[in-house]
Formats: C-alpha cells, structure tokens, sequence
C-alpha cells in the first residue's frame, strides 16, 4: 500500500488552535461500521452510545511541560524539546533547534534555574543533554517548561493562552507523567462525563503509553509497510487488565489505549498485565483482537493515527466520513473535536 493512497485535502482553517470552552462540549461524529451510517452529536452524549457491560479504556498518561527555552554563551537562542529520561542521572534525550552548530561540550544556560551540558549526538535529530540544576527536576520543568504542543497550534510570545494549555492539553484522568504529548481523544472528558458513565455501569480503567515522538513522525516511506515506529512505553496494571478481560466491549479512548491494549493481547483475545515497549505500527490488515469501539480525534492526512483509524473502520469509510466531517465545520487534530466509531 502506498502512502499516498492516505491523503486528503484540509482547509488550514479546520485546524484548531485552541480546545472547545467546555471540554465535553466539543463535537463528535459518531459512524457506524456495520451500517456505514455518520451522526454528528456533541461529545455530551457520549454516555448514550454505552452500557452494561462495556469498559472504557483510558490512557492516564500526564504530559511534562517538555518545552524548554535556553540560551548558548554566544547567546544565541535554543529551543529544547524533552524526549526521554535516561537511566544516568540528570539526562535526557532530546530535540534541539537550531541544532546547526550545537556540539559535544555545548553549554545551554537556563538563567537562574541552572544550565545543561551536550553530552553527545545520539542521531541525526536527537541529542544527549545532562543538566545541573539549582533545584529537583520537576520543580524546574514546572517553572520553566511550558506545554509541548505540536507545530500546528500556534503560539507567539506572550500569548496569553499558553498558561491555559498546560491545563487543557491534560486529560482530567492525567496521572502518570511521561508524555511529551496529549492522548488528544481523552481532552474531552470532563468530571460530570466520567460521573455518568460510572452511573451507567461502564467502569473507566487507565493503561498508561507515554507519548513519544514516535506517534506523531511523518511517514517518509513510498510503501506504508516500510515505515517504523519508534519505541514507547507501556505499563497495564493486573486490576486494569482483568477488567478488560472480563468485558462485553472493550470501547479505547484514542489510538495510544488502542496500541496499548493490542501490543499485550494474547491470540484468545485477552491482555497481559505487565510493562514493556512498543513500536507496533497498525494499518489496513492488522486484526485487532481486543479493541471494539474507537473513540479518536481526527487526525493528519497519511498519518500512523490515520492509518490506524482506517485498519479499524476501513480506508473508504474513513474517508467518507473525513470529508463530511469537514462540510459538517468539524475542527481537526489535537484541540479539535472527536469521532466515536462503533
């Protein structure tokens, strides 16, 4: 299959730049596999389309503040993206940009708050950096990070919507810290939702995936098979997967619960407990032995998540119901609305 095959047009203007004023009253299109038939509802009347016996599947990740500013001794400008926490203490793997004449020794200060040293050039992209701080990590990210959203959303200094990001790119479940990423599907829960699917016997249960930079790389291959995903990691509780084990319909909140469920799946169809990594790539053929119902947001042309989408519910389906999301006024991508396949 070529990756070409998974295109199509967006007017740049479906592309929100800032979530829906209330979370869970974004807009939703709910398709139906069997049928084929599209409805567009809002997010609110999610909990109608569940019921006894269903069991909804959340990643719990929380996103790090994971973009840092600093400054070289020249003073030239750094922007640092936080990749992954490495094993030595104070290290971690990571984007910079401009990157151009950044080399092993380079000093990257950070004002008060302390500096980073370059350790070494782990690839082409990725960089190695061990900081030195005035205080914990944590307190640092928290005073000098801000929220890694992606190119697409744009932010000019002083914006005064980059303080709400870091409140609204978190899903109110978030507890595990480790993406540098949202899991965009569940942005649109609020507390009254999670409230009235408890009400309704459907249990909310967390596996935690932590977003890397391997969910959002482009594919660059002409062949969709050729492509390859980066590693990410994932834990599932025993209680979580014996939850899902025991269900009538499993229902995934987002392609990472979806990758994370199919990556432990057993061939009867039920899920390991334990933690590992994962690059598993699915597109159109994989079979899914666990997930029943998606719910996603709407994502890139020729993505992994959009390929994923069509792997569940078909390429012509996808499609379909992608152009009339866009003649319905639906905004795409991370802030935008979602879509409930069945």
């Amino acid at each position: 299959m070529e990756t070409k095959d998974f295109t199509y047009d967006l007017p740049e203007d479906r592309i929100a730049q800032e979530p829906a004023a209330l979370r869970d009253q974004s807009r939703m299109m709910v398709v139906d596999r069997r049928t084929g038939s599209m409805e567009c509802l809002r997010f609110s009347e999610l909990p109608g389309f569940l019921h006894d016996g269903d069991v909804m599947v959340v990643n719990d990740s929380r996103v790090i503040p994971a973009r840092l500013k600093g400054e070289k001794a020249t003073g030239g400008r750094i922007d640092i993206l936080l990749l992954e926490r490495l094993e030595q203490p104070n290290r971690w793997l990571v984007l910079l940009r401009p990157a151009k004449r950044v080399k092993r020794g380079t000093r990257i200060f950070f004002g008060a708050g302390g500096y980073a040293d370059v350790m070494a050039r782990e690839n082409e992209k990725k960089w190695i950096l061990e900081f030195t701080l005035n205080d914990t990590f944590e307190s640092f990210l928290a005073a000098r990070g801000t929220a890694p959203l992606p190119p697409y959303i744009k932010r000019r200094p002083g914006d005064d919507r980059t303080d709400r990001d870091m409140e609204r790119y978190q899903t109110v479940y978030a507890a595990v810290p480790g993406s540098i990423a949202a899991p965009t599907a569940g942005l649109h829960f609020s507390e009254n939702i999670l409230k009235k699917l408890r009400e309704r016997g459907v249990p909310v249960v967390p596996v935690t995936l932590h977003v890397g930079l391997g969910t959002f790389i482009p594919i660059e291959t002409k062949n969709i098979e050729e492509h390859r995903m980066e590693k990410e990691r994932y834990v599932i509780s025993s209680e979580s997967a014996r939850t899902i084990n025991e269900a009538g319909r499993v229902v995934a909140v987002g392609t990472t619960s979806v990758r994370t469920m199919e990556s432990a799946a057993r061939s009867n169809g039920s899920v390991q407990n334990g933690a590992g990594d994962t690059n598993l790539f699915i597109y159109p053929g994989f079979e899914f032995k666990v997930t029943g119902a998606l719910l996603t947001n709407l994502h890139l042309p020729a993505s992994s998540l959009f390929l994923l989408v069509c792997a569940f519910a078909g390429t012509d389906l996808m499609k379909k119901a992608y152009r009339k999301a866009i003649d319905e006024g639906f905004r795409f991508y991370s802030y935008g609305d979602c879509m409930l396949i069945l």
